[in-house]
């Protein structure tokens, strides 16, 4: 009962923090003139999202930050080094974003930090981590209990970190393109894995991801369609990394893969269409990623998001069933 009612005062202070939050950096973007620059490749619809605030994913990361702070100090949470590796990560990957940014806006066109650039920073966090998590007595081995599968990976564990948080980070910054998309996706996530990591034995991570689904839902209150701000590389990077950091530290990566099966599919949706063109010289999809093939076939935005966000909760559902009783 006491863990159940944590749960609920870490959603509740994580909504409420977020939507005061937005009420007041929302205002101060918009004065700041941090608008999103939209591509002229999307269609006329985008086109007049020009202008729109972004970094907005400051709303719930440095909401998911004070409340965080705030229970560790009424000792509501215990802080542990797994905690501290989700927060290293978040805060890490947040940076990251919040540079891309900053570089887009400040030269007034969508080419914010190189891929390489990115990729050193994801290398030092991926390193950080895999320190901190052997440190602590890590395991290096990638067990299947119900398919039998336990293999030893050893170091190379270290390179599947890396591969997870660069895949993942990825994942939801291409599927941020739609108003809500990304964030209701996200949150639909992080409560699958919220109630994976209280049922198997992780509380502090529990605790903090139910904290991150009550600011992404108070996010969605101003990011849903029509938007009024967007999250941007400095949320969408930053829920990439911390939602592949929680599976494995729960030692869940595979159920990661049937949770953000959505995010999956955008991504190699974008992968197959390069790879169609190169051996077809035709596309597979209308425009990449998928939800702007929806998109072209004349579908509405706002039935986009919700037919994704079913398919995502399904997912969810799933996942929590393959991660807990299989």
């Amino acid at each position: 009962m006491l863990i159940l009612t944590k749960s609920i005062l870490a959603l509740g202070l994580g909504f409420v923090s977020s939507i005061l939050l937005g009420l007041v950096l929302i205002p101060v973007l918009k004065k700041m003139h941090i608008g999103q620059r939209i591509s002229v490749f999307v269609g006329e619809n985008h086109r007049k999202k020009e202008g729109t605030p972004t970094m907005g994913g400051l709303i719930f990361i440095l909401s998911t930050l004070f409340v965080t702070l705030l229970l560790l100090v009424t000792k509501r949470l215990t802080y542990t080094t797994n905690l501290g590796i989700v927060l290293i990560i978040f805060i890490g990957y947040s940076l990251i974003g919040f540079l891309d940014d900053y570089l887009s806006i400040r030269r007034g066109n969508n080419e914010g930090l190189t891929e390489v650039q990115k990729l050193i920073g994801q290398v030092i966090l991926a390193l950080c981590f895999f320190f901190l998590y052997m440190k602590n007595g890590g395991q290096t081995a990638l067990i299947i209990s119900t398919l039998h599968i336990n293999i030893e990976m050893g170091w190379i564990y270290g390179l599947f970190i890396l591969f997870l948080l660069v895949g993942g980070s990825n994942a939801v910054n291409l599927t941020d393109g739609l108003d809500g998309l990304a964030g209701g996706l996200s949150a639909i996530a992080f409560i699958a894995f919220s109630l994976i990591s209280m049922v198997v034995g992780y509380e502090d991570m529990g605790l903090f991801t139910f904290i991150l689904v009550g600011s992404l839902v108070g996010f969605l209150v101003f990011n849903t369609y029509p938007a009024k701000v967007f999250m941007g590389d400095t949320g969408s990077l930053a829920l990439g990394g911390v939602m592949s950091t929680i599976a494995v530290l729960t030692h869940r990566e595979v159920t990661l893969a049937v949770v953000a099966g959505v995010f999956i599919f955008e991504t190699l949706s974008v992968i197959l269409q390069i790879i169609w063109l190169r051996v077809f010289h035709k596309k597979l999809f209308l425009m990449t990623p998928v939800h702007h093939h929806f998109e072209k076939l004349g579908w509405k935005e706002i039935d986009i998001v919700k037919l994704f966000w079913v398919i995502g909760l399904l997912l969810s559902m799933a996942g929590i069933f393959f991660g807990v009783w299989l």
